[in-house]
Formats: C-alpha cells, sequence, structure tokens
C-alpha cells in the first residue's frame, strides 16, 4: 500500500479532520490525490484537465479556515469558471478558452477549504446522459469499463467511485448529478432551484432547471458542502427559501415516521427496467422496515410525452444560448467542424426558436410543475427509479450522420423522473442502495417537497447507516 492509499477510505470531512488535528498537512492530501488520479486515471479517463501545480501552489500557502481546508477536490468542466484554467464545456471549440475570474461556486468552494486538483469530464455542453465526448474521449466506469458512467457529470461521480477523491463538483439541467451517481454507485444530491448561486455571468438556466452541487461517497459530505456554498449572492434573481439550521445537523437526526410515496411508471415515457424496479421495490421495503409509511403504486397525472415537447425545446433553446454567449467570451464564431454533429444540429434547432415560443414553453413548463407539486405534498418524499436502465454500453447514444439527432432521442427515455426534479425545482438525491446480478450499481431517487433538503438528507443518513454503501469498491478503484 502506498501513502496514496491511506486516504482513500477517508471521505471529505475525516480528512479535513485529520488536518484540523495537525495529523497531515493539505499537500500530503494532494499529492496523494495525485498519485491516485495518475494511476487510476488512464483506465477510466474521468480527469481530463490535472490542476496539479495550482493545487501544490494552493496547498503551500496560506488556506482559509472552512470545513474542507486542505481537502482535494475536483471541478465539472461545464459553467463553473477557475481563472486561468481552460473551460471546455467538453468541445474542442472552446479548448483554447480560460476564463479571467472564478464564478461565485469557485469563490465559496475555495472558501470552503478545498484544493481544485484537476477538471472532470463531461458530455458536450452536458447535451447526453453520458460522457463520451469526442474532444476528450468516453469516461469509463469503474465498476464495468466497457459501460456509460451517465451523464453529463460522468467523470465527476467515476472519480469519486474510483477513490481518486472523496467529493467533487457537479450541475444538473437534466439529471446530471443524479444519473452519473446512479450508475457509478455514490450519492448524489441535486438541490432545491437556486440553493447554489450560478453568479456573476448567470442567474437563471433554461427556466431555473440548472443546479450546481456534488457527487459524494458520504451523506455528511454533502450536506457540509451545501452548508457552505448555498445561499444567494447580490443581484440573484430569486433564491431557494433558507434552511432552518445547518444541513449538516440534519445527518444522524430523527427523521420521524415518514409518509414515502412510490412512483415507477410515467405515462407515456416507456418501460422501466426490471433491475430498476427490483432497486425501488427493494428500497420501498428497507424504507418500510425503518417504520415510514410507503404507499406504492402512487401515479402522476401527467403526460411525459407532453413534458417532453416543451422540455425539448427549452433544451434545444439553452444549447443555443449557451453556445452563442460562451463564443462571445472565447471571441471566436461557431462553426459545424468544431462541434459533434450532435450538438451543430440541436444548435441550429435552437438557434431558430422564436421568443414567443421560447415563453409558452416556459409557461407550459410552469404549469406542470404546479400539478406535480400539487400531486407531492400529501408525502414527505416520493421513490422513483433514478433512470430507466442499468448503466449502458458505451456506444449507446451514438448518432448515425443521417440521424444526428437519434442520441438525444434515445436519452429522454431513460430520463423521466430525474427531471422532475429540474423543471419543478425540488430537491432531489440519488441513492446508492442496490446492485444487480451483474454487480452494476443501479440508484434509486427521492424527490423531497421544495426547500426541503433537511428531510432528504435526515433520510439519506438513515438509509446510509441500514445500508452502508462507502465500503463498496468497483473492479477500478484505488
Amino acid at each position: 500500500m502506498t501513502a496514496a492509499d491511506e486516504f482513500t477510505d477517508l471521505d471529505a470531512t475525516a480528512q479535513a479532520e485529520l488536518i484540523r488535528r495537525g495529523e497531515v498537512k493539505p499537500i500530503e492530501l494532494v499529492e496523494a490525490a495525485i498519485e491516485r488520479i495518475e494511476r487510476v486515471n488512464p483506465e477510466i479517463n474521468a480527469v481530463v484537465t490535472p490542476m496539479y501545480d495550482l493545487a501544490r501552489e494552493a496547498a503551500d500557502g496560506e488556506l482559509p479556515d472552512g470545513p474542507f481546508t486542505g481537502v482535494p477536490f475536483l471541478l465539472k468542466d461545464i459553467f463553473a469558471s477557475y481563472a486561468g484554467v481552460p473551460l471546455t464545456f467538453g468541445s474542442k471549440f472552446f479548448r483554447d478558452y480560460a476564463p479571467d475570474h472564478d464564478s461565485e461556486l469557485v469563490v465559496r468552494l475555495k472558501r470552503a477549504g478545498l484544493i481544485t486538483v484537476g477538471k472532470t469530464n463531461c458530455s458536450e455542453f452536458g447535451l447526453l446522459p453520458t460522457t463520451e465526448p469526442l474532444f476528450f474521449g468516453p469516461c469509463r466506469n469503474p465498476w464495468d469499463t466497457g459501460r456509460s458512467t451517465g451523464g453529463s457529470s460522468g467523470g465527476a461521480a467515476a472519480a469519486v467511485a474510483a477513490g481518486m477523491v472523496p467529493i467533487a463538483h457537479a450541475n444538473d439541467i437534466g439529471g446530471s448529478i443524479r444519473i452519473p451517481a446512479s450508475c457509478c454507485g455514490v450519492f448524489g444530491l441535486k438541490p432545491t432551484r437556486a440553493r447554489n448561486p450560478l453568479g456573476p455571468e448567470l442567474g437563471d438556466v433554461c427556466g431555473g432547471m440548472l443546479a450546481e452541487h456534488a457527487a459524494t461517497h458520504t451523506v455528511r459530505d454533502s450536506a457540509a458542502l451545501l452548508d457552505a456554498t448555498s445561499g444567494p449572492d447580490i443581484g440573484d434573481p430569486y433564491w431557494a427559501p433558507p434552511p432552518e439550521r445547518p444541513f449538516l445537523q440534519e445527518v444522524g437526526a430523527d427523521p420521524g415516521r415518514l409518509r414515502i410515496a412510490v412512483l415507477t411508471t410515467l405515462r407515456g415515457a416507456g418501460e422501466v427496467h426490471e433491475d430498476c424496479v427490483k432497486a425501488v421495490q427493494d428500497v420501498a421495503k428497507l424504507c418500510a422496515d425503518l417504520g415510514h409509511d410507503v404507499e406504492a403504486d402512487f401515479e402522476l397525472e401527467i403526460d411525459f410525452g407532453d413534458v417532453m415537447q416543451s422540455y425539448s425545446l427549452l433544451y434545444a433553446a439553452v444549447c443555443a444560448w449557451t453556445i452563442d454567449a460562451t463564443a462571445l467570451l472565447a471571441g471566436k464564431k461557431p462553426t459545424a467542424e468544431e462541434f459533434e454533429p450532435l450538438t451543430w444540429e440541436f444548435y441550429d434547432t435552437g438557434s431558430g426558436i422564436t421568443a414567443p415560443s421560447y415563453m409558452l414553453a416556459v409557461t407550459a413548463m410552469q404549469r406542470i410543475s404546479r400539478e406535480i407539486a400539487v400531486s407531492f405534498t400529501e408525502y414527505d418524499a416520493v421513490l422513483t427509479p433514478t433512470i430507466s436502465e442499468p448503466p449502458p454500453p458505451l456506444g449507446s447514444y451514438d448518432s448515425p450522420p443521417e440521424m444526428p439527432l437519434s442520441g438525444l432521442l434515445r436519452a429522454s427515455t431513460v430520463v423521466p423522473f430525474t427531471t422532475i426534479g429540474n423543471y419543478t425545482g425540488l430537491p432531489a438525491m440519488s441513492v446508492p442502495l442496490h446492485w444487480n446480478n451483474n454487480d452494476l450499481p443501479i440508484g434509486t431517487m427521492f424527490f423531497g417537497r421544495f426547500g426541503d433538503e433537511a428531510t432528504l438528507f435526515r433520510l439519506a443518513a438513515q438509509l446510509e447507516e441500514a445500508r452502508p454503501w462507502a465500503g463498496r469498491k468497483p473492479p477500478v478503484s484505488a
């Protein structure tokens, strides 16, 4: 066992505690993380932009006194700006673009004491629920390197699952935190809309569908990180209801007897794989055994096909907006040759959407969100599959030249449940409680009430204690 392996089984909270007690120095944790990345990354391609020199400089300097002082961290290569470091969105078009400032989220991550050692792989512009960009090459699932990590935060989830770092930044506009968390067997929480800041460039993305947070091994790391980063920034257009107390205090608190609904089908959404249904049934029984009131066969009075018409329009518009906005910052003109065919086709589609069409889609999504919110009010949590199938083989979302959007069409069949959290703004978490007969992780998802991450953290900690998952190691692991 190398020195780097000494810290592999420790979550971020435990690593920070070692530093506080003076048992290790930040540079030791950073060097250990770098060694693990260099050893494991060639097999899974999770880290695409090393930041080793910056990390060493930070570790040797004066660090802020935060909850994660000195803990190594990874940043996803979409939206979050780190001054002087390339921000590519997984696309060769932006290979030479580096912002000159930190985003507000990165400011808060640094203030928490985290040391960023690199940036993680993602699908180009986060469009697909897999992580196979042509620019960087595919990220491979540490549980089976022939399978997808999910996406678009696949690099983050794979890095945490493989033990490179205990915690990694991720963001989510249609399930991009929760999908890879499910595929890689880690914990992934999408917070309530506007819980974390998007500034200074952004205040609202795609009608409020974008959320920032992380992939983690443990529930307590997720809660402590959200305490460190959440809260409105100056000039934000709206913000989430403030919590009654720090989220970390919810971890280990008695959740009480919760009323939990179970939802395994959505009208117009297609079939759910039997492994994913089995996972939900397994977790529903676990919840009942823990004393919760579990109501099976809950149904939503919405048609997912109708939802996807408006959602897809908004998604195409945000694709076009992201490319145009970032191209202005980079001082470049978008051309088809520098994008994946799917991205360019979707960009072209989004560029043709009129303002009235966009606003009609926003209105439709807001109406549907209200209908779902009313349906959920009787419950403390709603349990669903995270995605509709186990981690698929790499290449499953490839599009032939004559049908460049076919990958997105396939994606729409596996993400009907995760998207609910984005257009409603509800908090939702994928919890790694089940593995199928092929030893592939199958996440299950819980939705909470708007602004109520507290109940989710209490429930997640209870489930984590009842069925610990952090000790499960994939075949490719540090």
